[in-house]
Parts: structure tokens; sequence; C-alpha cells
């Protein structure tokens, strides 16, 4: 459900804003709203899960969660949705941060890899079905139905997680919140977030990622001397973990950003429409959810570094087939390097998840996973912008702005441009994608994580 929240407003946000009567920079807040209450609170939720309890905060989560879908789908103007998302996006990070925890204390090592498998696979799910079903229920019942959906799915969840979820996990006693250090994080990531959303060239936005990078350096000055600290930096003397986030920045950089600059190759090149362009996208997705599982189940009896190594690279291959796209590139082409994308974070993401959670030791998996989570979350925001970025090298911004915004491009010497911009970008993500393979080559093997 929340993963599926994520990206079931996408493909309807043109009728939400002509619904609400509202500009397209206050709509793309009720997605981005959304993604920033995930990132900036998902380190403070899995240090809080550790002091009151992760089966507590996930039934609050969930009930939450339910809650702001209701209010959600009773929106009136712009402002008061974009206020219910943030509302949706407490509940949806208190149930993803504590949802890996529990499954981590549910399971022995030897079965971690194919449970959090099974995990990733509902997530793909739910990010899919968000595509596909959107565009069915706005045209069906209006935009306010996806909200609803979510209702009695969250009234039977709220019930049946606090009749049936029991806290495995023994939390210690005296521990402190890092109140401080909540505050100047998410502070320093908000900035970052509004600021990567803005022209990079304007003086007032780079005052603010100067700003951000002041407040994050304080944030890590600060977190070296906390006794209880909300970001645990000695979890990076673990080498696992810190291979397997590093790879995993790397990864949704890269992977986050793609079906953004496919939908502009689908969409401004081939003319589909927004609908079809979700369509087209469904081999990817769908070799991706059939693959998790299978990697986690391998992640078991082999480990995980040769898995996520191997998936990386076929990542960095199917972007390289993706920058030699073409007007003329025919579907099966197209099709066959969907289908190696996912087969790439496939293989990769559930051995890495694995991989990370299982280096934890467990009285700090709550806010080990909200590191993790952070750090992926934070790749996630970001990756959009910098694909952005990218093709500014060879289209400068302000054009590729205009061209984003128009459903037909004006001429064929646009219509190369773009290309051109989108190859470029997609070689620099294959670059960077493939330097988080190498990444991946430094964690432990399974013998030593065992062993240990």
């Amino acid at each position: 459900m929340a993963y599926l929240d994520s990206s079931i407003i996408v493909v309807g946000l043109p009728t939400v804003i002509e619904d609400l009567n509202t500009s397209l920079f206050s709509g793309i807040w009720v997605i981005i709203g959304y993604r920033l209450i995930f990132t900036i609170l998902l380190v403070a939720i899995g240090r809080m899960a550790d002091i009151v309890g992760r089966v507590k905060l996930y039934n609050a989560g969930f009930a939450i969660f339910t809650a702001g879908s209701a209010l959600c789908a009773l929106s009136q103007t712009i402002e008061m949705l974009i206020a219910f998302r943030l509302i949706q996006a407490l509940g949806g990070a208190l149930v993803i941060v504590n949802n890996l925890a529990i499954i981590t204390d549910s399971f022995p090592t030897s079965e971690l890899g194919k449970a959090i498998g099974i995990n990733v696979m509902a997530i793909n799910a739910g990010t899919v079905t968000g595509y596909i079903l959107s565009g069915v229920m706005i045209g069906l019942f209006g935009w306010q139905s996806i909200f609803w959906l979510n209702v009695p799915i969250g009234v039977f969840g709220t019930f049946w997680c606090h009749k049936r979820l029991k806290e495995l996990y023994t939390k210690t006693t005296l521990q402190k919140y890092d109140y401080p250090g909540a505050v100047i994080f998410s502070a320093s990531l908000t900035l970052l977030l509004i600021a990567m959303t803005e022209d990079l060239r304007n003086p007032f936005i780079q005052m603010l990622l100067a700003l951000s990078g002041m407040l994050f350096v304080a944030f890590l000055f600060y977190e070296r001397r906390v006794d209880q600290p909300i970001m645990d930096m000695t979890l990076f003397r673990i080498r696992s973990f810190t291979a397997g986030n590093i790879a995993s920045l790397l990864n949704g950089l890269t992977f986050s950003a793609l079906a953004f600059e496919l939908t502009l190759y689908l969409q401004l090149v081939r003319g589909f429409s927004a609908f079809q362009a979700g369509l087209a996208l469904l081999p990817m997705d769908i070799t991706t959810v059939l693959i998790s599982p299978i990697s986690g189940y391998l992640s078991d009896k082999y480990g995980a570094r040769g898995l996520t190594a191997i998936g990386l690279g076929i990542g960095s291959l199917a972007l390289i087939l993706f920058a030699n796209l073409s007007i003329e590139s025919n579907s099966v082409f197209v099709i066959a390097s969907l289908a190696l994308a996912g087969a790439g974070v496939g293989l990769f993401r559930s051995p890495n998840l694995s991989s990370i959670m299982g280096s934890i030791p467990p009285e700090r998996r709550g806010i080990g996973n909200g590191v993790r989570s952070t750090i992926w979350n934070s790749s996630i925001a970001t990756s959009i912008p910098l694909a952005m970025a990218l093709m500014t090298v060879v289209i400068p911004y302000d054009k590729l702005a205009s061209i984003v915004n128009v459903s037909i491009l004006a001429n064929q010497l646009e219509t190369l441009g773009l290309l051109s911009a989108i190859s470029y970008a997609f070689y620099a993500l294959a670059l960077i994608n493939a330097l988080g393979a190498i990444v991946s080559t430094f964690r432990e093997s399974k013998h030593k994580t065992e062993s240990s």
C-alpha cells in the first residue's frame, strides 16, 4: 500500500491539477511531499522503534496511513491534498521502516534472503500496480477513488496487525531519543530535496545547497559526540553494511530515474500516452517481481557478493542499450532491454537487502534499517534531478524544461536533440551503476559473515 501510493498519483496528476484548479508546480508537491516525509523521518523512526517497539509503531503506521488516505479522498483544495498526503506519508514511513526490521527479527540468517526476496516482490508489485491501477480507477471513478481504495484494506490490516503481530525484539532500557540530531538531519535533507527540484543555476538555490551541506557536516560532527545518536555512525565500521549501502545509493540514483527517462522517450519521441507508457514499462517491473524471491533464495545459499555485482553489471548493460534507443527502435528491442534491466534489479536488490540487514546486530536493526532506508530514499528523491542535470549537458535547462512540458515535439531537430540528451544521461547512469558493482565486491563473503 505504501509503495503503491508513491506511484499511483503519477499517472493521475493531470486530472488532479485540472479538478482542483491548481498549477503544475503545486500539483507536483503532491508527489514530492510524500517522498520528502518518507526520507526525512526514516532514521528518526528507526531509532524510535528501538526504544518504543517495532510492532507498536508498525500498527500505528497502518492506522495513520489509512486515516490519511481517507482525508486525501475528501480533499477539496490542493493545499488540503498536500497536507493530508504528508499524514499519509507519515503512516507509510512507520510501516516501511519497521516492516523489514520485523521480518529480520522473525527469520534465521539462513532463511533471511528468501524472506526479504518475497518482501521485495510485494514492494515491486505495489509499485507496478500503482501505475496501472491509477489509470483504470481514475477513468472509471475519478481521482478520489485511488485513495478510497486504501481505506477498507487499511482498516482490515490495522486490526489484523494488532491481533496477530507480536514483539519479538526485547527492548533495552534507559534509552534516550536524540531530538537535536533528528532536527538537524531533517533540516539538512529537506533543504537538499527542495533545492534539487529547482534550477541549480539560481544563486538562492545554490545557497540552499550550501546551507544543506553545512547542516549535514554539523550533524555528523554532533552525532559523533552523542551517547545515543539517531544515526549510529559506528554501523559503517561493518564492511557489508557500508558496501551494501553505497551500492544501494548508486543503484537508486540510476534506476530510480530510469522510468522518467524512458517516459520522455516513449511519450515525446514515440508518441505514447501516459497510460500506454506505464504499460510499456511492465516487462521491467514484472521481471523484477519474478526474480527478486529467486535471488533472495540464492543469496541464502551462495552469499550476496557475487549476485549483487552480477545484477548491477546486467543493469549497466541494460542502461547502455537504452542509450542506443532511436526513433526506429522496434518493440522487441525495447521489451528485451526492459526485461534485462528488471533482471539486473531483481538480482541485486534482494541479496543486497539481506546482506545489509544480516550484518546488523539484532539490538541495532531498527536504527540500522532506518539508516539504510534513508540512504535508499534519498537516492530516489535525487535521481530525477540528477538525470535532468545530465541531460542539460546536451540541452540547456530552459530549453529542456520547455520540451518536457509539451506533448509533441515541434520538429525533427528537437527530437534528435532530446534523444541525444537521453542517450548521454543513460551512458552516465550506466557508469554510476557500474561503480556500484565494483563497490559490491568489497562486502564480506557468506562464509566470513557466518563465521563472525
